[in-house]
């Protein structure tokens, strides 16, 4: 068995949530949306976009800094930064050379002045020149040293950033362990083309002998090759920005500073598998970079992979692609482009999509947010409420009939029992009276049918609904939708909880009708077709409400137009027309009749009043001697459910 241990609560315990993340909190938050008609995948969507006010913020916000710092990235410098440094590192050393030379009186130094004017313009030029000429200015030697040591570490970097932070000085020694390290490297990638390994253990082994060029310390290859790969990308978008000259530039320094090394066979090899095996790098995607100030190779491309960042970020965070969760997005990403807080915000939301499924109130199908069966009855609750909130508290009462007998609630009476009564026994009622009448005197109890007694019960009538709600265009289009759906949720959550012997049906109609669940209900909107298919609906109707037999049956019927459509006879084709023609009416009132016929009684709730309505619902009306109610959308719920409970108390 676990074992538990307890303590005062001292204020300092946390909810895992937080109490800014109460679930139903977060429940009544979707709910006032979803019961204006939205869909549960766009109100989740929203409120993870939006957060509560107040409680904790959304990804606008995080996405909002997000373009604030990849606006402050793009605005660090000019991505030619590298050649332009390399120019006047140049020049420089050369002015230190030429200056030397000045002071020379001789035939070499004349000579060395006419070298150094025809050197090539262009700095990789420069340099393949400058690599064996034996300068006379010890400044000016030291100077190109530097220049050439820093230059090949950024070109390094280029390919492979994490390996130059374990090379502060290039000796030969590690240009032969890094030469090894690469050539250790190709050959995996290569088993893993052919798929024919590396082993974890060969990675393992890989990493023990050249662990030093890796201080992020990767676990696998793939995240090895991930974290080169997006370098590498970065360098195939800074060539991708620059001009055709500056990019030959480059090109011709980054050969000229590599081969010297005998690394760029091994390093070409690296970048084209790499490209390969992650096309969808944008590799030759130009990077928007503006400012005054040059920016070296390293910075150019370290501003280029957070800007790389920063997309793909902004790409997962938008979440318009399929199954798009927030699951997806890389938490450590988020906490390096944007800091601490953004991650704390992001993990805050994802929380709350974790909290919305643990509790059971949405899940996920096919990549798309639903409200589950528990999430329903939490939606018509909320309904329910909003209704009662408007209702009077002397309109609500209970419901019972006057009668008693078996079958209903127990009312704390009873009576002796009678021939064809159900055998509800009050049991204490009936072992007293046999112990009255003979228990003093034999010492033993007897029952018997005198003895009997039953407990009283309150009859409760049965009714049997089918709710016919209107979900044409025309609904939405003049902004009856939401206080139907409102209703119509509300109405399952009062019946449910408060009725339970109770059934109602929901049937939505606008073309054709169907039987529709809450969950139904609550995933779905109105329908974007023209049709209200009244005969269709009245027909569905009377075949739900046959499989009541005994109880009160009626329809509720919530429209707001008259019938345009109907069932062409012998086929299951529809026809549609406005204004409507004679043969839909017809066809319409018929099947009314056979409600009226069968004993269902129809509450006609109109939501608009224009005339063509109103006369064809008069119509209506006297066929099924029903019962009319003009409404307005937003008081459809409390009136609906006020004349369900008034019917419930005197039926």
């Amino acid at each position: 068995m676990p074992g538990y241990r307890y303590s005062r609560w001292d204020g300092t315990q946390q909810d895992p949530l937080g109490p800014e993340l109460d679930v139903p909190g977060i429940v009544d938050a979707l709910s006032d949306e979803l019961l204006e008609g939205g869909d549960p995948a766009e109100a989740i969507d929203r409120l993870m976009r939006q957060g509560l006010p107040g409680r904790f913020g959304g990804l606008d916000a995080i996405r909002k800094r997000l373009r604030d710092a990849r606006r402050g990235a793009q605005q660090q410098g000019r991505l030619d930064g590298v050649l332009e440094q390399a120019r006047e590192e140049l020049d420089a050393i050369l002015e230190n050379e030429r200056t030397e030379l000045s002071f020379r009186d001789d035939d070499e130094a004349r000579m060395r002045e006419g070298f150094l004017e025809s050197l090539p313009p262009d700095p990789a030029g420069r340099i393949g020149e400058l690599k064996d000429y034996d300068f006379v200015s010890p400044v000016a030697a030291e100077r190109f040293k530097q220049l050439l040591e820093r230059l090949r570490q950024e070109m390094l970097g280029a390919y492979v950033r994490s390996m130059t932070g374990a090379m502060q000085q290039m000796t030969p020694e590690d240009i032969a362990a890094m030469r090894d390290m690469l050539a250790d490297l190709n050959r995996m990638i290569d088993q893993k083309r052919r798929d024919v390994g590396p082993t974890q253990d060969e990675f393992n082994e890989f990493m023990r002998r050249h662990g030093r060029f890796f201080p992020e310390h990767p676990r696998t290859l793939d995240e090895l090759l991930a974290a080169l790969a997006q370098r590498a990308a970065a360098l195939g978008r800074l060539m991708a920005s620059l001009t055709p000259e500056q990019r030959a530039e480059l090109e011709a320094l980054s050969q000229q500073l590599l081969s010297d090394l005998d690394l760029d066979m091994q390093v070409n090899q690296l970048s084209n598998a790499l490209h390969e095996m992650f096309p969808d790098l944008g590799w030759d995607q130009q990077a928007r970079m503006s400012g005054d100030r040059p920016l070296g190779l390293g910075e150019a491309l370290d501003a280029i992979e957070r800007l790389g960042d920063f997309e793909e970020l902004d790409r997962t965070l938008r979440g318009d692609y399929p199954g798009a969760s927030l699951e997806d997005v890389d938490l450590d990403r988020v906490r390096r482009a944007l800091g601490e807080d953004a991650a704390r915000d992001l993990e805050k939301l994802r929380r709350v999509e974790r909290a919305l499924e643990e509790a059971g109130v949405v899940a996920r199908r096919d990549g798309a947010w639903t409200l589950t069966p528990r999430g329903i009855r939490a939606l018509g609750q909320r309904a329910l409420s909003h209704v009662f909130s408007r209702l009077q508290s002397d309109r609500a009462g209970k419901h019972e009939a006057p009668q008693t007998g078996a079958g209903g609630e127990p009312t704390g009476a009873s009576r002796t029992w009678r021939f064809g009564d159900h055998f509800q026994i009050d049991v204490r009622r009936t072992v007293q009276n046999a112990v009255l009448r003979e228990g003093a005197t034999t010492g033993r109890v007897n029952i018997t049918a005198k003895d009997f007694e039953i407990a009283e019960m309150e009859t409760r009538t049965r009714n049997a609904t089918v709710l016919l709600l209107d979900m044409s265009f025309s609904m939405p289009m003049r902004g009856n939708w939401a206080g139907a759906k409102r209703m119509a949720l509300a109405l399952h959550a009062l019946i449910s909880s408060q009725y339970p012997d109770d059934r109602l049906d929901i049937v939505g109609f606008s073309d054709y009708a169907r039987v529709m669940s809450p969950e139904d209900l609550a995933n779905v909107g109105w329908e974007h077709v023209y049709g209200t298919n009244m005969e269709h609906a009245f027909n569905l109707a009377g075949r739900l409400l046959s499989k009541y037999p005994g109880s009160n049956k009626q329809v509720l019927l919530v429209t707001d137009g008259e019938p345009t459509a109907h069932i062409i006879d012998g086929t299951d084709q529809v026809f549609f027309h406005w204004p409507p023609v004679r043969e839909t009416l017809e066809k319409t009132y018929k099947e009314a009749l056979r409600l009226a016929k069968a004993g269902v009684t129809m509450n006609i709730f109109m939501i608009e009043d224009t005339d063509n309505l109103f006369r064809f619902i008069d119509s209506l009306a006297k066929v099924v001697s029903g019962r009319v109610f003009a409404v307005h959308s937003d008081d459809l719920g409390v009136d609906v459910l006020r004349d369900y409970v008034t019917h419930r108390r005197t039926a």
